[in-house]
């Protein structure tokens, strides 16, 4: 929308009548509040709120107004769609993404793998040390996050997002024996390197020399084994929403979910899965039904 298309749709046929000066800062506001009652977008209104305020303010500047009525007012969002924000991988686009990830470099295969089977955080898969994790009793230990962007060593390690963020969640065997394997290919690089290892991270998850996997790499490797993948765009948290889906989709209840993903309440984990699980339910009862009547109906 042209600043031109502004004026003349807008604003001239509101205030046509009204001197420069006469405008008061309720006055604007209900301009604003009779362009949204008229359907406009949030953004539409913002652009037709940026043209008059740019106008007003050189108002000020040349001495013809004190003070700029466009300050202060607000653009209401009460047209804008709801939309599903929820992104998770069907299911069914898993082992084509772990196959390209797999493809592309083994480090963020075993990475991304890990926060599908997990549900973890970006931050707190990053962070976890060979101490966290329990091959044995096949657990994991959630006690820390990896701050990204950390001048120091010593600023590297964070608290978790919330206190039920710290948590032992359980991991299954495939995942486990996968851990094995990289703990094996991690020790080589380990004895190849030597002093040029970074020993003292002690990592589950980094670069082969034993450093943090920077969060832009992970980023870029995320999209790019997308791309491979012929998958649609997808923010690496999705990854965690996948494995709730995938938990819902195996029958788990929100209190299991909740404590896995370390959600601060039960409220929390049903409001951002509710949608989902509503649709499972509905598949369920339909596959019920279906189910019962295969076996109740009688030929005659």
């Amino acid at each position: 929308m042209a600043i031109h298309g502004n004026t003349e749709n807008h604003i001239l046929p509101y205030f046509k009548n009204i001197k420069v000066t006469d405008v008061k800062p309720i006055m604007y506001q209900k301009f604003l509040n009779s362009l949204t009652d008229k359907g406009y977008s949030k953004r539409s209104v913002e652009i037709i709120h940026g043209t008059m305020f740019n106008a007003f303010s050189k108002a000020v500047i040349i001495g013809k107004l004190t003070k700029n009525p466009c300050f202060g007012a607000t653009v209401s969002n009460k047209n804008e769609k709801k939309k599903d924000t929820l992104q998770y991988m069907l299911s069914d686009d898993i082992p084509k993404f772990l196959q390209e990830a797999y493809k592309y470099n083994y480090i963020y295969y075993i990475f991304f793998r890990a926060l599908l089977e997990t549900g973890l955080r970006k931050g707190e898969a990053a962070a976890l040390q060979w101490t966290d994790i329990n091959l044995r009793e096949n657990y994991i230990d959630i006690k820390k996050t990896l701050d990204f962007a950390a001048k120091t060593t010593d600023e590297l390690f964070g608290e978790t997002k919330t206190y039920e963020s710290k948590r032992r969640i359980s991991i299954g065997v495939s995942l486990s024996a996968a851990l094995q394997k990289h703990k094996k290919w991690q020790f080589e690089n380990k004895q190849m390197l030597q002093d040029d290892y970074r020993h003292d991270l002690n990592l589950v998850f980094s670069r082969f020399d034993g450093n943090i996997l920077p969060k832009s790499t992970l980023f870029n490797a995320f999209n790019r084994i997308l791309k491979r993948a012929n998958m649609d765009k997808m923010p690496i948290h999705a990854l965690r929403h996948t494995h709730a889906v995938l938990l819902l989709e195996s029958g788990a209840d929100m209190k299991y979910i909740q404590e896995r993903l370390g959600h601060k309440s039960m409220m929390v984990t049903a409001d951002v899965y509710s949608h989902v699980s509503k649709k499972l339910d509905q598949n369920r009862i339909k596959n019920s039904e279906n189910y019962v009547s295969s076996i109740v109906e009688l030929d005659f």
